[in-house]
């Protein structure tokens, strides 16, 4: 992450424009280590925060993103802060840090955290009916960790959550160990993968678990009892899904994968880094939301190994995750991408013009426009080059950047290395993404190889 600072020691913000409150220059994460206990009866959260950084600049003053909670102590570098401030949702802490130096810093907080309100919707810890779901994309991992809240730094996480015994955890990364004592366990994450903060997350339900395939990719759901039966056709073909997404984006860049069921209906579902979350309501025992299965599954590759470098860039995590629905659907036996594409553009062509793909701004930047037109592209592209080149690409895409941060012009610098008409894809992308008008779309016959 290249942080802006102004000039001044000590900045406050990483100025990401889409989300100007959040994020913090100066410095980029190495690890976080969250050690949480919470009472889910009463929302009591208390937690500890071991935030491991290097110094990009000499530093006086060390911000982090943190709402809703209260900090009871601050250490950095194993000594207590003598002066820090929290309010409108940063921490700013004294301290005198070199240019290059690595550095700790140690928090204790708690508190009832509650979701943020955004202009997105509430986002971050949020309590289900019996448990709780984090939701934070764009903005909302402050609402439970103090963090540098900016998608472009990515950093290695162990997660540990003390709760009342009858309540299962999930949490990013691998389940290391799991303690009980007395009426409580003990729940440890290890994330060794970079993540953004916004990809961290905590489940807790009064769940059970359940194996949905062990190859090629370890996968299991979490979920109510009741919504078993259900889960086994609603996520049934998720091991084929697997299976095609390795084959046409590469090796799927997580160690397993885990499908979280919530018991509370959600208006939608959420990725988070290897783990999706679904309601009660996407489980229809008829596969009624088999497309955005795919959909959450595809985010592993587009949004999560590979992570938008600034929110400008989201296409490139849901226009990738939408295209692959209808990957999915054409290999299924569904209506082919292309059939997907025509009836997409046809609805879009009656909508506003006033998206622009490259930079949609944060009014637009969930707009479901944004979905079907960067899969749109994707298609014209795909139709230019070939399914040879267009699937090879996509795979050295997400394996020259594997868990890294992306950007518009770097996909499209590869791509034009796939086809030896330079001009014609530079001039395809400033068509689909650097105008507002919906370009019109030529329909060709092909269909996916088996």
């Amino acid at each position: 992450m290249v942080a802006r600072n102004n000039g001044q020691p000590g900045a406050t913000t990483a100025g990401d424009p889409y989300v100007p409150t959040h994020g913090n220059g100066g410095y980029h994460v190495e690890s976080y280590e969250l050690d949480l206990d919470y009472r889910v009866n009463s929302n009591r959260l208390t937690g500890r925060a071991t935030i491991t950084a290097v110094a990009t600049q000499a530093l006086s003053r060390i911000s982090f993103d943190l709402s809703g909670l209260r900090v009871s102590k601050v250490s950095v570098n194993g000594r207590r802060a003598q002066r820090y401030t929290h309010r409108s949702g940063k921490l700013h802490i004294s301290a005198n840090i070199t240019d290059g130096a690595e550095f700790t810093v140690d928090i204790q907080y708690g508190g009832s955290p509650k979701p943020e309100d955004s202009p997105w919707g509430e986002l971050g810890w949020e309590e289900l009916t019996e448990g709780v779901i984090v939701a934070s994309q764009p903005s909302g991992a402050a609402t439970w960790f103090p963090c540098n809240d900016h998608p472009g730094d990515k950093a290695h996480y162990r997660i540990a959550v003390t709760t009342d015994s009858p309540y299962q955890v999930v949490a990013n990364g691998r389940l290391v160990s799991r303690r009980v004592k007395a009426s409580r366990t003990t729940w440890v994450f290890d994330q060794a993968a970079p993540m953004a903060t916004y990809l961290a997350t905590v489940q807790i339900g009064r769940y059970d678990a359940i194996e949905l395939a062990a190859s090629p990719v370890t996968t299991r759901a979490v979920l109510p009892a009741a919504l078993v039966r259900n889960a086994k056709v609603d996520l049934g073909r998720q091991q084929d899904m697997m299976k095609l997404f390795c084959r046409l984006f590469g090796p799927y860049p997580f160690g397993a994968y885990t499908v979280v069921v919530t018991d509370d209906p959600l208006e939608i579902p959420l990725e988070a880094q290897g783990i999706s979350v679904f309601g009660s309501n996407h489980l229809d025992g008829r596969r009624g939301s088999e497309r955005l299965v795919a959909h959450e599954l595809a985010h592993q590759w587009f949004g999560n190994s590979l992570t938008p470098a600034s929110w400008q860039y989201i296409w490139l995590n849901e226009g990738f995750a939408c295209y692959a629905e209808w990957l999915w659907s054409e290999a299924s036996g569904g209506l082919t991408a292309t059939q997907q594409v025509s009836k997409a553009h046809a609805r879009l062509k009656g909508l506003p013009q006033d998206l622009l793909l490259s930079d949609p701004g944060p009014e637009l930047m969930f707009d479901d426009r944004l979905y079907k037109r960067g899969a749109i592209t994707l298609h014209v592209l795909r139709q230019h080059l070939g399914d040879d080149a267009f699937f090879e690409l996509l795979r050295t895409w997400t394996k020259s950047h594997r868990h890294g941060s992306v950007t518009t012009h770097e996909f499209i610098a590869l791509a034009v290395s796939f086809s030896p008409d330079e001009g014609a894809v530079r001039h395809l992308f400033a068509l689909w993404l650097d105008s507002t008008e919906l370009p019109a779309f030529r329909s060709g016959r092909f269909r996916l190889r088996p």
